[in-house]
């Protein structure tokens, strides 16, 4: 546990980092106000100025558990370096759902603060970067028309399973060798599931 200092002028922001810590070791019931509020050093009703209530604190940091996804995501989509388009698409395909499991598992308090209350609209980063590699996968004819549409849920319901699973469920203490084998073996599945 660390305390969160702040300057005249930038409290919302030191409640915000606050609350991050909080939410990355206690998941989103971690996320208090109270306790945000100690960690700052200022008064509860000091927080309250900045924050309607728990709701909108919960808000900032699921939204930066997404922004943390989403640009853990691009990274790697960014990082696939092959010629040939089909090849190519289907990395990056694969890269989103590595991305997505990877994170769950090194961030699994944030990782449970952004998916604990966003609407639809919320997911736009993370959700996008998946539709997008669908799309390209369409684009480059591995993808059949036929197949598009929900290939999103698809893929997006294999690796949020799998990453619960693997990060506070029943096998968070496979060893990461059988962990990332069966990943592969997942992802493989989710390639076949989507080929022509």
């Amino acid at each position: 546990m660390r305390h969160v200092s702040y300057h005249h002028g930038n409290l919302r922001e030191a409640l915000v980092e606050a609350a991050v810590e909080l939410g990355r070791e206690r998941g989103p019931d971690g996320i208090v106000i109270r306790e945000v509020a100690r960690r700052t050093g200022v008064s509860h009703n000091a927080a309250y100025r900045h924050f309607a209530d728990r709701d909108e604190l919960l808000h900032e940091v699921t939204q930066v558990g997404l922004d943390g996804l989403s640009a853990a995501m691009l990274a790697r989509v960014k990082r696939v370096r092959v010629k040939d388009p089909v090849e190519r698409a289907r990395r990056r395909l694969r890269e989103v759902g590595k991305a997505y499991v990877d994170y769950a598992l090194a961030e699994p308090g944030l990782f449970a603060v952004a998916f604990s209350g966003p609407s639809f609209g919320d997911l736009t980063g993370p959700y996008q970067h998946l539709t997008d590699a669908l799309d390209e996968c369409l684009a480059v004819g591995y993808l059949p028309p036929a197949k598009r549409e929900g290939a999103e849920l698809t893929c997006w319901a294999g690796v949020h399973g799998f990453s619960m699973l693997h990060s506070t469920g029943p096998l968070r203490d496979v060893p990461r060798r059988q962990r990332d084998a069966d990943l592969g073996r997942l992802l493989d599945r989710l390639d076949e599931a989507l080929r022509a």
